[in-house]
Parts: structure tokens; C-alpha cells; sequence
């Protein structure tokens, strides 16, 4: 089966994005639906992982959603690109750590072609660039995995307000900061959605 496309112009709210990928993995789980990539954004929201810390929420006025993707507390809104998916690795050599490698390459060859460079961090795992000679977070990772099909994704600040998330420890990584495309080059955002698409498509290929 080949990988069905779907982008939202409009943000999309949390709840119902996740029902659609839940739904969307019950449907490959039955062999009842292609693949998924989704590109679009949510309004803001502040979501923790399964391995969250309460030390983490330094506004404790926030609300919460708890999810079932790994990883720990994140914020979203509108100008931060979020990529889902649903993917099987049925077909992939049931490799999750390879596949893990896979999303990290196709960020950092997608920000490649925009002249940024970045890495990926094994320690604290997302994409990193180096900004003013200091090491800052641009996109968190959360997947889930259910009878090998992987699903949740990706999150990458191209042009999002980043103050939300001093209300918070970002994916509990402590003196570690985050930064957004914007402050680094100018990128054109349809066309960095365009790219990583590609780049995506390519790399998830069986």
C-alpha cells in the first residue's frame, strides 16, 4: 500500500487529531487502510507523555492533556509544524530504533537544504542546532507502537511563539533551551513542508 498525503490548512485540535490516528491504526492493524502522513498544526496546547514529571510543569495554572505518545511535556501552537503518522513496521523489519533514526535524518536533511544544520542527540533524542555557540532544541519526537505500527510523530518550530514554553520544562530536559527557524533564516513554510514531505516519503520507502 502507498502512503496517503494529508495536510491541514486550519489548526487542528488535539483531541480530534488523535482520534483520527487511533482510528487510523485500527483500520492498517485490519489491513483496512494505507499508510499516513499528516502534516498540520494544533492550537495551543500543552501535552505530556508517558514518562512525564509533574516537577516539570512549572506553571501549574496550565492544563495538561495526557497522551499516550512517549516522551514528556511538550507545547504546541499555531507556526509549529507537527507531523503524524501512521506507519507499519510490519514491513520495516519491526526496527524502531532504526526508524527513530529515520525520522532524525529526514529533519536534519530537510533543514540541510535551508543551509541549517543540525544533529541528532542519542542522550536526549530530537534535533538540535547549533545557535550562537549554544546547543538548542528546534524539533521533539514522540512515537507510540502497537502491534508494530508506529504512530504520534514529530513536532518542528519554524515560526511559533516560544515563550509558552517557560511554563514548562520542555521534554524534562533541564538548562536545555529551544529555538525556532525564524530566529536562524528566513524559511519559507510551504515550501520547507514540501521538502520534508520528500524527504519523508523517500526514507519511510520499504
Amino acid at each position: 500500500m502507498s502512503i496517503e498525503i494529508k495536510r491541514s490548512v486550519k489548526p487542528v485540535d488535539y483531541h480530534k487529531a488523535i482520534q483520527l490516528l487511533e482510528k487510523r491504526l485500527e483500520k492498517i492493524i485490519n489491513n483496512d487502510a494505507k499508510e499516513l502522513i499528516w502534516f498540520l498544526e494544533h492550537y495551543e496546547v500543552y501535552t505530556a507523555g508517558t514518562s512525564f514529571n509533574k516537577n516539570d510543569i512549572l506553571d501549574k495554572s496550565i492544563e495538561i492533556i495526557k497522551t499516550s505518545r512517549g516522551g514528556k511535556i511538550s507545547h504546541h501552537s499555531p507556526g509549529q509544524l507537527v507531523c503524524y503518522f501512521v506507519i507499519d513496521l510490519n514491513k520495516r523489519n519491526k526496527d524502531i530504533r532504526k526508524f527513530i533514526v529515520t525520522i532524525e535524518n529526514s529533519i536534519i536533511e530537510t533543514l540541510k537544504e535551508f543551509m541549517i544544520f543540525a544533529s541528532s542527540d542519542r542522550k536526549n533524542i530530537g534535533i538540535w542546532v547549533n545557535h550562537k555557540n549554544e546547543n538548542k532544541k528546534v524539533a521533539a519526537i514522540g512515537i507510540r507502537v502497537k502491534k508494530w505500527i508506529a504512530y504520534h510523530g514529530f513536532s518542528i518550530n519554524i515560526n511559533n511563539n516560544l515563550n509558552n514554553f517557560n511554563k514548562i520544562i520542555p521534554c524534562g530536559l533541564k538548562n536545555k533551551k529551544v529555538i525556532s527557524l525564524k530566529e536562524i533564516s528566513k524559511i519559507n513554510y510551504s515550501r520547507f513542508v514540501k521538502v520534508l514531505e520528500k524527504k519523508l516519503i523517500k526514507n519511510f520507502s520499504v
